[in-house]
């Protein structure tokens, strides 16, 4: 009986972690490589304080909690990349832009932590 509670919070740790439907990810290798790219809207979805201690130039700090309420201003026809501290809240956020419309949005996997600039 143990190990089904088990194997059901283990699928569900994988389903929380899976990229939202349509998102693509791309490593932090990947994004310098992109990172001068004109048409694209780089998110730090951090919180002020993080993005303050440490962040990538190219980044606009919206934080996730107010994301929604953001959205507005960012252009739905455009590529969004996203990222924050490890990942997971930029997978939030994709996944956000994806249900608000948002046609080609792009996840950094492993965030700020694995960034090396």
């Amino acid at each position: 009986m143990g190990w089904i509670v088990i194997a059901l919070i283990v699928g569900l740790i994988v389903w929380r972690m899976k990229p939202a439907k349509g998102v693509h990810s791309i490593t932090t290798e990947q994004l310098k490589a992109r990172i001068k790219e004109q048409n694209v809207q780089f998110i730090d979805v951090r919180s002020p304080a993080e993005y303050k201690g440490r962040h990538i130039k190219e980044f606009k700090n919206i934080p996730l909690n107010v994301l929604s309420n953001k959205l507005g201003t960012l252009k739905k026809d455009q590529e969004v990349i996203v990222i924050c501290q490890s990942g997971m809240r930029s997978s939030n956020a994709a996944g956000q832009l994806k249900k608000a419309g948002f046609l080609n949005v792009t996840n950094v996997r492993g965030g700020m932590n694995a960034w090396q600039g």
